[in-house]
Order: C-alpha cells, then sequence, then structure tokens
C-alpha cells in the first residue's frame, strides 16, 4: 500500500513538474515581456511585398527583441505567416509576444506625424518630400500629384493644384496610398475654408485659389510676419487700380531660379503667364506652397494707399513702404547706395 502511495506521488509530481514547465513555457512565449526598454521610439517598418521571412528580420533587426526563438515560436503558433499587414508599428517596452503578433495580424499601426512645412515650389519637390516620410515611393506620389483629371476632379487646375495642400502637422498611416493622401489632404482642404476665412474671401473679392496665389507672393516677398498684410494690401492696392503686379518672385518662378539674388531688366524681359511685370493680373497659380500665416495675411490684408514697396537699407528683412512712384525711386536708390557701401548684404 505504501509502495503504490509512494509511485502515486512520484506520478502527481512528474505531472505537476511537467505542467508547471508547461506553464512557464505557455507564459514565457506568449506573455512574457519581451520587448526590451529604449530611450527613443522602437519603429519597425513592414513594406507591402514584404513576406514572412522578411517580415521577422525586420522585428529583429531592430535589436528591441529580448528573446528571438520566443518570439518566432509565438508567431508560428498564432499564424502570422498567413495573416499580417503592413504598416509603421512602434515596439512599446514591455510588450509580450502575443501582444506584438496580434499587433502585426490587426494592423495596428503607429500613426506618421507628418509635418508639412510649405514653402515647395512645386508638386515635384513635395512628391519627394512624401515619399521619404510614407511607404509610397516618390515616383507614385509624383504620378499622382500630376494627374490633370485627378486635379480637375477636386476643382483645380494643374497650375493651382499645389495650392490645395495646407501646410500644417498632420496624423496619418505610413501605408496610405496617393489617392488616399490627396483625398485627406482635401478633406483638410474643405474643412480650413469652411467658415469665416470663406467669408472673408468673398468679402476682399477673391476666390480660394487667388488667395491661395497672392499668399504665394507674399511669402517669397517676406518671412517677417507682421509686414505680410501690408505688403498684401500693396497688392491688392494694384489689382483694384488694374496695375501689373511686378512681384520680383513671380519672375524668379518664371525664369525657373530661385536663387537669383537680383532682378535684372533681362529677368523680366521672360516672355511667361508668371511674369507679372508683362501679364496683368495674379499668375495663373501659387509660385510656392503658401502656409497658413500668408493665406490669412491676405484674407486680412491691410488697407492702406501703399502701391509701393522695396527693402530696407538696414538689411533686416523688412521693407519701406510708399504710395508715389517718386518716392518709392527714392527709397530704392538709398537702398542701392547702402549695397554699394555694405556690398556683403547682397551674398
Amino acid at each position: 500500500m505504501k509502495k503504490k502511495s509512494r509511485t502515486l506521488l512520484w506520478v502527481l509530481l512528474v505531472l505537476l513538474a511537467v505542467g508547471t514547465l508547461a506553464a512557464l513555457n505557455f507564459y514565457g512565449t506568449f506573455y512574457y515581456n519581451n520587448v526590451k526598454g529604449s530611450d527613443k521610439p522602437q519603429d519597425v517598418r513592414i513594406y507591402r511585398n514584404f513576406n514572412y521571412e522578411q517580415l521577422i528580420d525586420a522585428i529583429l533587426q531592430t535589436g528591441a527583441i529580448d528573446n528571438p526563438k520566443t518570439f518566432q515560436r509565438a508567431a508560428r503558433a498564432m499564424k502570422l505567416s498567413e495573416n499580417f499587414r503592413p504598416g509603421l508599428y512602434r515596439l512599446k517596452p514591455g510588450m509580450g509576444n502575443k501582444a506584438l503578433v496580434r499587433m502585426l495580424a490587426k494592423g495596428w499601426q503607429q500613426p506618421v506625424r507628418l509635418v508639412i512645412p510649405g514653402y515647395y515650389r512645386t508638386l515635384d519637390r513635395f512628391a519627394e518630400f512624401l515619399g521619404e516620410h510614407l511607404e509610397a515611393d516618390t515616383e507614385d506620389f509624383k504620378k499622382a500629384l500630376s494627374d490633370t483629371a485627378l486635379a480637375e476632379s477636386y476643382g483645380f487646375r494643374p497650375e493651382t493644384f499645389i495650392g490645395m495642400f495646407i501646410p500644417n502637422t498632420y496624423e496619418v498611416w505610413w501605408t496610405v496610398t496617393p489617392a488616399e493622401f490627396i483625398e485627406r489632404m482635401h478633406q483638410e482642404y474643405e474643412k480650413f475654408w469652411s467658415g469665416s476665412r470663406d467669408e472673408k474671401a468673398l468679402n476682399i473679392g477673391l476666390t480660394r485659389q487667388e488667395v491661395s496665389t497672392l499668399a504665394s507672393i507674399v511669402i517669397e516677398e517676406t518671412k517677417y510676419e507682421p509686414e505680410m498684410p501690408r505688403i498684401a494690401g500693396v497688392y491688392m492696392n494694384r489689382l483694384h487700380k488694374d496695375m501689373l503686379l511686378q512681384a520680383d518672385p513671380t519672375v524668379l518662378f518664371a525664369v525657373g531660379d530661385p536663387s537669383i539674388k537680383r532682378v535684372l531688366n533681362r529677368h523680366l524681359e521672360t516672355d511667361s503667364p508668371y511674369n507679372t511685370y508683362k501679364y496683368a493680373g495674379l499668375p495663373p497659380g501659387p509660385i510656392t506652397m503658401p502656409p497658413v500665416v500668408a493665406i490669412d495675411a491676405v484674407l486680412n490684408y491691410e488697407h492702406h494707399d501703399y502701391l509701393y514697396f522695396c527693402a530696407k537699407d538696414s538689411f533686416d528683412g523688412q521693407h519701406v513702404f510708399a504710395k508715389t512712384l517718386s518716392a518709392h525711386n527714392e527709397n530704392a536708390r538709398r537702398y542701392q547706395r547702402a549695397l554699394v557701401r555694405t556690398p556683403r548684404a547682397t551674398s
């Protein structure tokens, strides 16, 4: 009897040991904290064309996985090879294998904080920026942004399409397609304009696209924000008087060389609808992607009688304004004399 009891006890102990080991193995495989701590975000990008082996390699190459074997065991057990989604994923410290595999299988991405700074002169350059930050490559974005039919479907021409993209900070999925991104930006554009901005545009007699075009000139004329509404007012006065805008930045855009520091007579002869020394009214579209501050400067332009402005001889980025051509010419001569005295100001 005692022998049977001892045998039963040993069987129970063995079963308990086996059960304990199985439980520990189960816990270690699925629930043990397997993502190391880090002072900075540990992100991994899983591309659409990745196979299962590339997925595993991408995860392990982050160096964030404490025990690669248990991760791979959990991935196999949960059939990750049959069901994983592309995306940008954040490996959070303390995350267990089960949570990690579920994240990859469910497509629980980390959004990209996309800061669009503006000042892009062309949609091609904007496409390069997007290609650097999102999964789709630059050529895919260039193709979409140059699609005339797509631009027209949103009420734009190719020349004005750049004005639909409002510089701001957005959260988007890394896997967003060019078409999805453009649709999202159109929604943001409508949200931006609805309400008071539309009312202000109507009150000053400009369309949304005309406001963006004038704002692009204003931002190219000055980066000094307090001056923007006054410069916008100069151009509004010239439009109301049917005067040529004679905006130097439009000439640089027409020439195709924004690095030019002084506009010369030969530049003014450039035959382009963007050359506002030759063609009346606003150019066909924005000469750069205007930031919000410039758009609002146009919508809230300063009412005054100024028709001219030129750079101050203090070279501080500010301007001096004039109501008459003679006063403007004197301001210009003062600036030219200062240039002669301080040649470094042109470098």
